[in-house]
Order: structure tokens, then C-alpha cells, then sequence
């Protein structure tokens, strides 16, 4: 092992308690409080220089050691409203209320747990080994990832007035692959995303009379499966784009035809005319289907959270590759390719022109994963992110994530 990582199996072993606590804490977007409270009293008891309330709940913490790059590390809090069923025991019962004022269950679904504990392990090892590097750190913590947001908002609330401008942004995000492996892309890592309410309005009545309504189940019903035909036939099969209907909500009784129905679309693309294509073709078959239905009032279609590409810089990211396959191993990293999920970390460096490595790593029991690729059910028994069964093997999970921060920080910062 490398001489700069010799504290991590140590300190992941410390963060294990902090991790299930995280978890069984989760906070919805911007609503991520108590994280932040965490995070910036341990990063003070480090003695890095904190920022706190940075873009709503953003902290930031800043560590000098003489003269050298600065290098900025980042990791989001936020969870996602799901109801957990993980049985673990330190599972989250946590419910909140969401921005549109819905009482929601919150679980940690995505890792986002995860992400915090690495990088305060990360900000930990480089404090207890700053006689092996010179320049800045920056360790950031951002809200809001699940709603494309927080990056920006931090950026506007000054972010780059208060703490110093990196010359290059690094980050991770776990994945449902075998702990232990690491997977780094250079150019188009994340997808795009576009997410867009739809309103559907009709005539509603009785249900034992349906002659007298515009039902917009029924309209709702048509527009769901029209959209699934875009990709299937309007996207060349050798281009990336998701069309998800995630959400559809109408009535309140059984016998009662509701007025109207809404629907949630998230569009994922990784290329910006096919972006532009599925956009144009959600709208079209939208108010088609509405038309077709016989309905009076024009749909709405509101356009909820939009976040471009990721692009990892090329030579950024073989500078990381290679530093990755020295201390993991060859067998242990791999290209995972434009992954279809969606990030708005990229913000944080295009903000200041600065290039941007972005990676995943591993956080599923490798002899179930290595099972299931032999039987050939990964996608049945390999929960993924944003499942309600989502939850990362805590180690060698921790260890990776906590070393993969330290050794791409120090290919910037320097050994002395």
C-alpha cells in the first residue's frame, strides 16, 4: 500500500458509525441540515478553515500547505423520496416534506451517504499526511444533486469569491458493481438530464357515464405509451437517450372520472441533438395526444430541472487513470463508458474553466455480484441506484472510495 494510505483502512474503520447514521438520517434537497452540522464540525476539528450555508446548506472546508495547485474534492448530501426496504438496522424511517409540499418517506437511495463519509475520510488522511503534499485543498459538500441544483447555486451564492479557485474538480459516485473496482471515462461520463411536469386536462364525471367526459386517464394513458415509442423509433440505436415516465397521478374515487392527470418525464441523452430531438418530440406528442383525446384546453408542460453533459477532460482523467491502475491494480479499474445517470458536479468546473475527473466506484459484496454475473441476473438481484433496496456494502466500500480521492488529490497537489 502507498505510503499516503496507510491511515485509510483505519479511518474507514472509525467512519463505519458515522456512515449508518448518515444513512438512517437522510435529508431531502436543500433540506440537508443536519449533514452540513455534521460535516462542518468535523471538518473544524481538522482544522480546515469552514464555510458553511454556501448555496442553502453547501459547506466548504479549506486546507493550505504552501505553495502548489489547488485542488477541490467534492461530495453531495442529498437523499431521495423513497421508502426504504433494505431491513438493515440501521435502515432510514425518516419522512420529510417535499418542495411540492407532499409528505414523502427519505432513504439514502443513491449513496449519497456514502459520498459524504469517503470525503471526510479523504479530508482526515490528507491532514494526517500534509507533509507529503503542498498546494490548496478544497473539500466541498454540495446539496441538491438529486435536483441538478446545488452546484449552481452554490456558484452563485459566491462560491469562488470565498474559497480559491481550483485548478481541477475531482469527485466519485458509488455504483452497483463489486466493491473494490473503480471505472473512469474520459469525455461524455454522465448523461444529460431534462425533467418536464406534464398537465393533462379533460372533462370530468361520473364513472357510469363516461360518454359525458374528456378522460384524461385515458388521454394520460395514450401520451405514456406514444412516448415510449421516441426512442424505440425516432433515436438511432447506436446513440444514448432514456425517456423514463416516472410519475402519473389523476383522480380521487374509483367511480369518478377526474378532471385532468399529470405525468413526470426525465429524459437522459448524451449528445445535444439528440437531446434537442427527444425534447421537440415530448412536446409534439404531448399536445398530439391531448388533440386526439378531444379536450378543449391545452396541455401544460413544464420543464422541472435541466443539467448538461459531464465531460471528463482527457488528459485530466488519463493523468487519474493511470495513477488508478498503479495503486489498484489493472483487473481492478475499468471504462464503464457514458454512464446514463446524471450529474451536475461539471458545474462546479465549468464555472471557472477548470477540468473536471469523474469516477464511480464499486460498492456491492463482490461474491454477489461475481454470482450474478454467472447467472446472468444482474439487473434482478443487483439493486441499483435510487431502488428502495439500494444500500452499499460498508467496506471495502468506504476504503476504496476514501483512497480513490487521495491518490487523484495528490497526482494535483503534489508529492514533496
Amino acid at each position: 500500500m502507498n505510503t499516503e494510505l496507510a491511515d485509510v483502512p483505519g479511518i474507514a474503520a472509525g467512519l463505519t458509525e458515522l456512515y449508518k447514521d448518515l444513512h438512517s438520517h437522510p435529508e431531502l434537497s436543500f433540506a440537508e441540515h443536519r449533514t452540513a452540522g455534521i460535516v462542518a464540525t468535523r471538518l473544524t476539528a481538522l482544522g480546515y478553515e469552514v464555510q458553511t450555508g454556501i448555496g442553502g446548506t453547501g459547506v466548504v472546508g479549506v486546507l493550505r500547505r504552501g505553495e502548489g495547485r489547488t485542488v477541490l474534492l467534492r461530495a453531495d448530501m442529498d437523499g431521495l423520496p423513497v421508502l426504504e426496504a433494505t431491513g438493515l438496522d440501521y435502515a432510514s424511517t425518516a419522512r420529510s416534506t417535499d418542495r411540492d409540499g407532499r409528505d414523502v418517506p427519505v432513504m439514502h437511495a443513491c449513496g449519497h451517504d456514502m459520498h459524504v463519509a469517503c470525503l471526510l475520510g479523504a479530508a482526515d488522511a490528507l491532514v494526517r499526511r500534509a507533509d507529503a503534499w503542498s498546494g490548496t485543498l478544497v473539500v466541498l459538500f454540495q446539496p441538491a444533486e438529486e435536483q441538478g441544483a446545488g452546484a449552481l447555486a452554490m456558484v452563485a451564492d459566491g462560491l469562488y469569491d470565498r474559497v480559491p479557485k481550483p485548478d481541477v474538480v475531482l469527485g466519485q459516485h458509488v455504483a452497483p458493481v463489486a466493491a473494490g473496482l473503480v471505472g473512469v471515462h474520459a469525455g461524455a461520463a454522465f448523461a444529460a438530464a431534462d425533467s418536464f411536469d406534464v398537465r393533462l386536462f379533460g372533462q370530468g364525471g361520473h364513472g357510469s357515464r363516461p360518454e359525458t367526459t374528456t378522460d384524461p386517464i385515458v388521454m394520460a394513458a395514450a401520451t405514456v405509451m406514444r412516448l415510449q415509442t421516441v426512442v424505440a423509433r425516432e433515436i438511432t440505436p447506436s446513440q444514448m437517450a432514456v425517456l423514463t415516465v416516472g410519475q402519473i397521478h389523476s383522480g380521487t374515487a374509483n367511480n369518478i372520472i377526474s378532471d385532468e392527470a399529470m405525468l413526470g418525464l426525465s429524459l437522459r441523452s448524451a449528445d445535444e441533438s439528440v437531446r434537442t430531438r427527444l425534447k421537440d418530440a415530448v412536446h409534439r406528442v404531448v399536445r398530439a395526444e391531448a388533440q386526439a383525446s378531444g379536450t378543449d384546453r391545452e396541455p401544460e408542460i413544464t420543464l422541472k430541472e435541466s443539467f448538461p453533459v459531464l465531460r471528463n477532460d482527457a488528459a485530466a482523467t488519463a493523468r487519474v487513470n493511470v495513477a488508478f491502475r498503479q495503486t489498484f491494480g489493472d483487473s481492478m479499474v475499468v471504462d464503464p463508458g457514458t454512464v446514463s445517470g446524471s450529474e451536475d458536479v461539471g458545474q462546479l468546473a465549468t464555472a471557472v474553466e477548470a477540468p473536471i475527473v469523474f469516477w464511480l466506484f464499486g460498492g456491492t459484496d463482490p461474491d454477489k455480484y461475481r454470482a450474478a454475473v454467472a447467472a446472468g441476473t444482474i439487473e434482478r438481484d443487483i439493486p441499483s441506484n435510487h431502488s428502495a433496496y439500494f444500500a452499499p456494502q460498508i467496506r471495502p466500500t468506504l476504503d476504496t472510495g476514501i483512497a480513490a480521492l487521495i491518490v487523484a488529490a495528490l497526482e494535483w497537489l503534489g508529492l514533496k
